[in-house]
C-alpha cells in the first residue's frame, strides 16, 4: 500500500505541472491577443486603429514622394563626393609623407 500512495503522488505532481503548463499559456494566449489588438493586426479594434481610422485617411496622388530612382541617383552622388574625398585624403597623406 505505502507503494500505491508514493505512485498517486508522482502521478498528482504531472498532473499539476501541466495544469500550471496550461495557466501559462493561457497568460501568453491573452498577452499576445492585446498585442495583436494594440497593433491593428487583428480584425478587432484596438487602439492603434482608433487613434488612425483606415477610412479616413486621404489618398493623394499629386504630390511627389522620393521615387526609388532619385533615391539611386542621390546614392550615386554620395558615392561619387566619397570617392573624391578619399582620393583627396590619399594625396593629402602623400604630401605629408614625402615631406
Amino acid at each position: 500500500m505505502i507503494r500505491f500512495e508514493g505512485a498517486a503522488r508522482s502521478r498528482q505532481r504531472g498532473w499539476a505541472g501541466l495544469a500550471v503548463l496550461l495557466v501559462a499559456l493561457v497568460i501568453v494566449g491573452m498577452l499576445l491577443k492585446t498585442v495583436l489588438q494594440q497593433y491593428g493586426l487583428t480584425g478587432t479594434t484596438g487602439p492603434a486603429s482608433k487613434a488612425t481610422p483606415v477610412d479616413s485617411v486621404s489618398h493623394d496622388v499629386t504630390t511627389t514622394e522620393v521615387t526609388p530612382r532619385n533615391a539611386t541617383e542621390r546614392a550615386r552622388g554620395l558615392e561619387s563626393a566619397i570617392q573624391q574625398q578619399a582620393v583627396d585624403n590619399a594625396k593629402r597623406i602623400d604630401d605629408a609623407l614625402k615631406q
